[in-house]
């Protein structure tokens, strides 16, 4: 089967200049892509906000946690994180200096023991960007 394309009355720099646009669009995102790309995708222990290391040390504890949503199950909505079964992680809060609320930090960890997790991510933008948290000890 041969396709066949009409014209439409289109003059043809305005074809040309719809060209261009697509291919600007096309390297723009291109190179956002590759830009996200240089952002580590861990973090040490000890680049968490202080307030950070303070609710990390809570987890490890089992608590007392000052938020009562902390420890509640993350639905993972986002898909940033691997993906596992429902009710694998679990999310804290990190403490917003001045923040009236929760605020936008969290702490989200993974595993079977809240206590022993095999995996915790940082987020300061709840929930748009995470980095796994890589603890020396």
């Amino acid at each position: 089967m041969k396709a066949t394309f009409q014209n439409h009355g289109w003059p043809s720099g305005l074809t040309a200049l719809a060209a261009v646009i697509l291919m600007a669009c096309t390297f723009s995102v291109q190179s956002k892509t590759s830009t996200d790309a240089a952002v580590p995708p861990t973090m040490g222990l000890s680049e968490l906000p202080r307030e950070g290391q303070a609710t990390y040390q809570l987890i490890r504890q089992g608590g007392p946690f000052p938020y009562e949503k902390d420890g509640v199950v993350f639905g993972n909505r986002e898909r940033l994180l691997p993906r596992q079964d429902r009710g694998y992680y679990r999310e804290y809060t990190v403490k917003t200096p001045g923040s009236r609320d929760r605020g936008a930090r969290r702490i989200v960890c993974g595993g079977q023991e809240a206590r022993h997790p095999r995996a915790c991510y940082y987020t300061q933008d709840h929930y748009a960007s995470f980095r796994e948290i890589v603890d020396k000890n």
